[in-house]
């Protein structure tokens, strides 16, 4: 139970005559005890709260920065109309800051044996399960003197999914993968490495593309045609480490590196090959295998969505292995990590021979645009050193990245709006080579 502050106001207002016009002990109990009376009679018509059936329904999951609608369903199975104020409480990252309050908070009526539905609205700021605490309710009676309250465990969990900002680049990929595969209206073959079919040969082809066993059969010239490799198998891995969990702008580096991963997932699926995800730092954290064109995009989504970065060193010896595990056949192995010179150069380079020796390696690296401000900055002795501070940190990722260069190792240093279509243009330029 609680009082209200209109009681405190009234008790207030009563002893006020009383202690100006004839204080005594008499005079305020008989205020305060007529007060008393009414709160008791007002908490006995008051509809009692442990007995309320309360139910949720709404959504289940949302992208990143996107409303969820929530809604509660409050039954009152007593004889008495329920006047109450409800808060629905919900972890802090649920809402953007400061609107928590407003958002939590409803005012409800529901008469005897009725039910009402509140919707409360969420939007999450951070990736994974947002999971609903208690629902207190706070019952007032007729004459809003004294309340009931108590509290009430609804289970219901919110899936807070990646964001995918990179999906406007999908479609100008898509594009020039549709100029790959020769389904444009020019007239040029598609490029690629895998026969599709034979055409009359048209005046300006490649003359190298000739069939002659073909043209000697039909007794007309006949040309090839190719079309880009497809059904090939791509493992998207994702360092969760200690270097995943620095911000560059406002995100961690790990949520850059999941953009980028979701666009080339998606565009390598509409080039019919097959993708895998993987996610390690010490031990592999989630796999992704063997999932159908439709359903890999979803499944990526969700196994990415509670991901967090751990604050460990990754163990490159168990990556590496991991990867082969994961990857037996030739396949296009995609590491979405960072360019940082102590990592690579003491754990990643050494073990990189197995990979390259089986597979064709892409390391990905989201950079800071931070960095490339600090190096051009002038005017004063705090501004020189950052700017040196910054050339040093840009000179070794530059000979980190020709390390892995030299190694035969394909890189992407891009900032975090430019990894994901640099990233795609790489996968592009690959499959255009016949490399994966």
């Amino acid at each position: 139970m609680a009082l209200t502050g209109r009681a405190a106001l009234l008790a207030a207002l009563g002893s006020l005559p009383v202690g100006l016009l004839e204080p005594s002990w008499t005079g305020l109990l008989a205020v305060n005890g007529s007060l008393a009376l009414a709160c008791a009679v007002d908490c006995a018509l008051a509809a009692p709260v442990r007995h309320l059936r309360l139910t949720r329904s709404g959504d289940t999951s949302v992208r990143l920065g996107e409303p969820a609608d929530v809604h509660l369903t409050i039954t009152n199975p007593a004889k008495r109309p329920l006047r109450a104020r409800v808060r629905d409480a919900w972890p802090p990252s649920s809402w953007q800051p400061g609107s928590e309050t407003p958002a939590s908070r409803h005012r409800v009526t529901v008469p005897a044996g009725e039910r009402r539905l509140l919707t409360t609205r969420l939007r999450p700021t951070r990736r994974g399960d947002r999971k609903a605490d208690r629902v207190t309710i706070r019952s007032y009676g007729p004459l809003g003197l004294l309340t009931r309250q108590g509290s009430h465990t609804v289970p219901w969990t919110v899936r807070v999914l990646p964001p995918f900002t990179s999906r406007k680049h999908l479609p100008s990929r898509l594009a020039r993968l549709r100029e790959l595969d020769g389904r444009t209206s020019l007239l040029t073959r598609g490029e690629g490495t895998e026969f599709d079919s034979l055409r009359d040969y048209i005046p300006g082809d490649d003359t190298r593309s000739i069939d002659w066993r073909a043209t000697a059969r039909q007794q007309k010239v006949a040309v090839r045609t190719w079309r880009p490799e497809r059904d090939r198998h791509i493992l998207i891995c994702l360092d969760t480490g200690r270097t995943a969990a620095g911000r560059v702008g406002d995100a961690p580096r790990l949520d850059s590196a999941m953009d980028a991963a979701l666009l080339l997932a998606a565009l390598a699926v509409r080039a019919g090959d097959r993708v895998d995800l993987l996610a390690h730092d010490r031990r592999p954290r989630t796999l992704v295998q063997g999932r159908s064109a439709a359903d890999t995009l979803p499944a990526f989504v969700n196994a990415m969505a509670s991901l967090e970065p751990e604050l460990v060193e990754t163990d490159s010896r168990s990556l590496v292995s991991t990867i082969l595990r994961s990857a037996p056949r030739r396949s296009l192995v995609v590491l979405l990590t960072s360019l940082d010179a102590a990592p690579v150069e003491e754990g990643l380079l050494p073990l990189l021979p197995q990979l390259t020796q089986r597979h064709t390696v892409v390391v990905a690296s989201v950079a800071d645009p931070h960095i490339a401000e600090m190096s051009a900055a002038r005017g004063s002795l705090d501004a020189v050193y950052e700017a040196a501070a910054a050339t040093q940190t840009q000179s070794q990722r530059r000979r980190t990245a020709e390390q892995l260069t030299r190694h035969g190792v394909h890189v992407v240093d891009a900032t975090p709006e430019s990894l994901p279509p640099s990233l795609a243009d790489t996968y592009l330029a690959l499959k255009a080579a016949g490399r994966l």
